[in-house]
């Protein structure tokens, strides 16, 4: 879960959990120093006392041993002494029965000595003690996450500033100069890192421009070469009807072929699309006089007012393609091309259906065009091309 907080948020919980630390252990050496230092007076206290005492005694002076509130003195031989102070070790130690009296039984040159005192009213002091101990961790976590926060927002910016020029970088490949603005640190790495990557990207997409201009060429100039013969083949007045039948099909594989090709170059194309304002009704008519190209029994009706907004070629391209297999298994009928409220309707209608070349296929409803290169040419232009039977498609534009 940490792992998946934003950067800053984790720098602040660092310094929350160092804060915490430091306080917590700030307090805890504050506490042991305050109660040794307790221990340390009492028994100074306790020990001057009893050698104070066996001075005086052994001076023959007057002296008696103290009984106050706070400090009492006995010595181990008189009968009156509490048997649970006379059998107490040598040394000075805390009463476990009451919090803040000290016992210290000593061995002096007049006997053995037991002095007590009473130090809770410094226990009630340790007892604030620990109250503002609590407050100062709580108060320590509580700026150190603070500044936790200044400072991880200080120390981001350069990085926002860097993530800003990433999102500003454009879509096509281009050298960038990022670690030319940073300081020669972490960020100046990652600066630099994000150049040599998009200067490699830009060298890849040189390369690609270069292959597709080439495919492009060489792809096209056998198609030519064929384009030509069949040409030539269908000006032959001499042909039989079979010949003529076989070089009209030779002629439709051509323009199949060639759009299939544009298609595949432009899906391939990593460059952004062109998307400009086309004229519904010129762009349909242009495109349902390609795809009926060699079939002069099927007549075209394009209805549709407006302009659609779409690149121009890949959209053509797309558009002949859909045509081309609406009207695929026929010889006579009509075209409608429409423009329709959410997108383009292509409609094909004939009395009765004549097929040729193929049976008609089983009624369907799906996306697909049935050519993979299609697809994808749909998929980047954004269309949903949708077959309702095998008369009717619908194009919905995004």
């Amino acid at each position: 879960m940490i792992s998946k907080l934003p950067l800053r948020k984790r720098v602040t919980l660092a310094f929350l959990m160092l804060g915490f630390a430091l306080s917590t252990v700030f307090s805890v050496a504050v506490i042991l120093i305050t109660e040794d230092y307790e221990h340390v007076i009492a028994s100074e206290i306790l020990q001057g006392q009893a050698e104070d005492y066996a001075l005086r005694k052994a001076n023959n002076l007057s002296v008696e041993l103290p009984q106050t509130q706070r400090l009492s003195g006995y010595d181990a031989k008189d009968p009156d002494v509490p048997e649970a102070l006379a059998a107490r070790p040598l040394g000075v130690s805390e009463d476990e029965r009451r919090d803040g009296v000290h016992i210290g039984v000593f061995n002096t040159s007049v006997g053995r000595l037991v002095f007590v005192i009473d130090l809770s009213d410094i226990e009630r002091l340790e007892q604030h003690l620990n109250i503002f101990l609590a407050a100062l961790i709580l108060v320590g976590t509580s700026v150190a996450g603070w500044l936790g926060w200044l400072l991880a927002g200080t120390a981001l910016k350069p990085v926002r500033k860097l993530a800003d020029q990433v999102d500003a970088l454009p879509v096509s490949p281009v050298r960038s100069q990022l670690a030319a603005d940073v300081s020669e640190d972490e960020v100046g790495q990652l600066a630099r890192a994000i150049d040599n990557y998009q200067a490699r990207l830009s060298d890849a997409d040189s390369r690609e421009k270069a292959f597709f201009a080439d495919a492009s060429h060489e792809l096209r100039t056998p198609l030519s070469v064929i384009q030509g013969v069949v040409d030539v083949m269908q000006d032959d007045a001499n042909a039989s009807p079979a010949t003529q039948s076989r070089v009209q099909r030779l002629s439709r594989g051509v323009n199949d072929m060639r759009n299939l090709l544009e298609a595949m170059l432009s899906s391939a194309r990593l460059t952004p699309l062109k998307t400009e304002a086309v004229p519904a009704q010129t762009f349909l008519k242009q495109a349902g006089q390609e795809a009926l190209s060699g079939k002069p029994g099927i007549q075209l009706r394009v209805d549709a007012d407006g302009d659609i907004h779409a690149a121009r070629l890949e959209s053509r391209l797309l558009m002949v393609g859909l045509a081309q297999k609406l009207v695929q298994p026929y010889i006579e009928g009509i075209l409608h091309m429409q423009r329709s409220a959410t997108g383009l309707s292509l409609h094909f209608e004939t009395d009765p259906p004549q097929a040729v070349e193929a049976a008609s296929t089983p009624d369907r409803s799906d996306t697909g065009t049935g050519s993979a290169l299609m697809d994808r040419l749909a998929s980047r232009l954004g269309w949903q091309i949708t077959f309702h039977t095998n008369d009717r498609i619908d194009i919905r534009l995004d």
